[in-house]
């Protein structure tokens, strides 16, 4: 167990190291998630733009929800976005910023799966294989077919076994032809989010680069605040379970005394820290309307200085306020022996 939790220790001191490992899993999770997928076109003209579309889209929809689940700062943004002002206001900028970093680190895994699909082309054969121009590839003036059926000829090009149009168009040409389309797309997009994503994590800084500064350290401030908040309330938990415990048999330690049952009876030594740890909070009330205190109206980011201690003790503390001394002038006089 002790390993277990210094695993989840670490993970939670790195976690933005974490996020990039599991969203780089996810990524390549997405690959061979397509490479294991059994792709089977419909081959009729009705499905195949809807099946090869749905393909294409729809996994990198869910993988895109995926690394928002996954991620531990979803739960934050959205207690940041409702909870009430109170005392302490809320900045947009802030908010911005953290959704902005997780949407970046949730789109690794959707733009792989575009990327690797459209370099396939296997969605794009099948959703626009009705869309091959006939006049520059093929026969566009078969006397034997009418629209209707011509449409539901080029529908089976990507099903080889049952594609019957050779004397309308190649099966190979159309493939090839649609493919070619595919990859010219897939290498445009690869080059489009390559560049985008430069430019957000390299020129983003240099032209507001106090504004980034702020948002960034607040927001991990705001995680930070959250863990220690998580970890306190786990630690007066403990406790407040510990000294209720000892209550509970101590109780059952006086009555067995009381029915003169006498047992060996020793007192916990760690019973006064526990009670230490709770803080004053020592019944469920308390602790109910101190967490609702903190969720409403959580303390302003202003932190008083301390007052300074004295000699005997605290200044201010019962004693009358002293005023420095006037500053001591020395004099030196200089003699000569001449």
């Amino acid at each position: 167990m002790d390993k277990f939790r210094m695993i989840f220790q670490f993970f939670q001191s790195n976690q933005e190291s974490f996020m990039n490992g599991i969203c780089g899993i996810m990524a390549l999770a997405s690959t061979q998630m397509y490479s294991a997928f059994d792709f089977n076109c419909p081959c009729l003209p009705q499905y195949n733009l809807a099946y090869g579309l749905g393909i294409l889209l729809v996994p990198p929809f869910i993988l895109f929800l995926l690394g928002f689940v996954l991620n531990n700062n979803i739960s934050m943004l959205a207690e940041e976005w409702r909870r009430p002002r109170g005392r302490r206001g809320k900045d947009a900028a802030v908010l911005r910023y953290m959704c902005c970093s997780m949407a970046q680190r949730a789109m690794i895994a959707p733009v792989v799966w575009l990327s690797v699909t459209l370099l396939d082309g296997k969605c794009i054969t099948c959703a626009f294989c009705t869309s091959v121009p006939l006049e520059s590839l093929g026969n566009a003036s078969h006397p034997l077919l009418s629209q209707g059926e011509v449409q539901r000829v080029l529908a089976r090009i990507p099903c080889k076994e049952i594609y019957t149009g050779q004397q309308l168009i190649a099966s190979e040409v159309a493939v090839r032809y649609l493919r070619c389309i595919s990859q010219a797309l897939g290498w445009c997009f690869v080059l489009l989010m390559t560049t985008l994503a430069f430019l957000v994590r390299s020129l983003r800084p240099c032209f507001s680069q106090a504004a980034f500064l702020k948002s960034r350290y607040w927001s991990h401030y705001i995680d930070i605040e959250r863990k220690l908040f998580d970890e306190t309330c786990a630690e007066h938990a403990r406790s407040f379970a510990k000294v209720c415990i000892q209550q509970f048999f101590e109780g059952m330690s006086t009555d067995l005394e009381a029915a003169r049952c006498h047992l060996p009876r020793k007192a916990p030594a760690d019973a006064g820290e526990a009670a230490e740890k709770l803080l004053g909070i020592t019944d469920q009330g308390t602790m109910n309307m101190a967490l609702k205190s903190w969720h409403r109206c959580k303390p302003p980011l202003h932190l008083h200085p301390p007052a300074q201690p004295t000699g005997n003790g605290w200044a201010g503390e019962g004693q009358p306020a002293t005023h420095p001394s006037a500053p001591r002038k020395e004099t030196a006089a200089y003699y000569s022996w001449v």
